[in-house]
Order: C-alpha cells, then sequence, then structure tokens
C-alpha cells in the first residue's frame, strides 16, 4: 500500500513519462478518465471540429477496455517545459490503428498537462521502435516566436491553445510552436516547428482528412 502511494506521488520527468503514465492510467483507471485525469483545462480534441476537452470528456463512461498508444518521438522545447509527442496507437486487440500526435506542457502546480490531443494519419518517424528518439530545440536564446501568422497574443509564461478551428501555441521561450486548423469539413492540419541552429524547422506537417461520410 505504502509503496503504490509513493508510485503515485512520485513526479514525472519528462514528457515521455507523462505519455506513458498516460497510457498506464487508461489501462489501469480506464481510457476516458484517464484522458480527463491528464488533460489540462484548455486542452483541445477533435471531433472532426475543435472543441474543449473538458467539456467532451466530462459525460463520457470508460470502455471494457482502453486502446493503448507509444511515443516513438517526442520535440522538446529548449526549457524542457513544452514537448510534441508522435507515436502510434492501438485498438483494444493490440492492432495497429493510426499514430497520435500530443502536446505537453508543465506547470509548477500541476506538473505536466496534455493540451492538444489528434491523430495524424502517416507513421511516425521509427513508429516500431520501443525507446524514444528525442529532439531537442536549441538553446541558443534568439528565438524570436515560430513564423506562424497572424499569431495571436499569448499568455507571457504559458501558451494556450484555443477550441477554435484555428489554433496556435508555443513554449514560453519560443523555441517550439505549433499551429492547426479544421476546415468546414473536417480536414485538420497540424505544423510543429522547431528552433534549431538559428532557425525554425518544420518538424511536423500532418493532415487528416475528413472522416467518411456515412
Amino acid at each position: 500500500m505504502i509503496a503504490a502511494l509513493l508510485l503515485a506521488a512520485a513526479p514525472v520527468p519528462t514528457a515521455i513519462d507523462a505519455e506513458h503514465a498516460f497510457a498506464r492510467d487508461a489501462k489501469r483507471i480506464g481510457q476516458w478518465s484517464a484522458f480527463r485525469k491528464w488533460a489540462d483545462r484548455d486542452a483541445v480534441m477533435f471531433t472532426p471540429q475543435a472543441v474543449w476537452a473538458r467539456n467532451f470528456l466530462k459525460p463520457l463512461k470508460d470502455p471494457p477496455r482502453s486502446i493503448s498508444w507509444r511515443p516513438a518521438d517526442t520535440y522538446v522545447s529548449c526549457d524542457g517545459r513544452t514537448a510534441v509527442n508522435i507515436g502510434p496507437w492501438f485498438t483494444q486487440d493490440g492492432k495497429l490503428a493510426g499514430y497520435f500526435t500530443t502536446v505537453w506542457q508543465r506547470t509548477t502546480s500541476a506538473g505536466w498537462r496534455w493540451v492538444y490531443d489528434g491523430g495524424i494519419p502517416t507513421p511516425a518517424k521509427g513508429a516500431a521502435r520501443t525507446t524514444v528518439q528525442v529532439h531537442h530545440s536549441t538553446c541558443d536564446g534568439r528565438a524570436k516566436g515560430a513564423p506562424i501568422a497572424p499569431p495571436p497574443k499569448l499568455n507571457p509564461t504559458e501558451a494556450r491553445t484555443t477550441p477554435e478551428d484555428n489554433g496556435r501555441g508555443e513554449s514560453a521561450d519560443k523555441t517550439l510552436g505549433w499551429d492547426w486548423k479544421v476546415t468546414p469539413t473536417g480536414t485538420r492540419t497540424i505544423r510543429v516547428f522547431q528552433w534549431i541552429k538559428g532557425r525554425y524547422v518544420e518538424v511536423l506537417h500532418a493532415t487528416d482528412p475528413a472522416p467518411k461520410r456515412r
């Protein structure tokens, strides 16, 4: 019992650890319960249009069995407080179903919380790996902000996404940025930019097509 309490209270050092803990909780306490536990208050999901996760998840009941997933790549801001994880996810029967993108931010009070969760149609780099490839932003102090227009006014201490049909976020040190857009038909595109050796590099550009009409 004591060991379990100590494990529950243990800090989560990185977004990789947070992703693994999130996936374990999905099996332990239930899929949607885990999504609610790890979501930031301003987290965004897609149905396929953008919605506040807190509203979408609130009424959902956990399925008998959870999906599973694991990170394959993580893109980390210079200050280590923001990261974008990419990797495969699997059905309840363990079959590869697709690939995910999760944006994580770490706060002093709540620790790591995800602020963006969405699927991408193309394989993540090294999706078959069991170890995670870590991609660090360059810490040279000259980052000015991800080259995404038009840039909305951001909180100076911590960026947030917004539940509209287009949004943007960036790390507090401006070395990692992302934006997303959903068309009226439900096609969603996400881009991730990382500050590397004096310039912003687009490290992800993925488009999830609109769901087929039944």
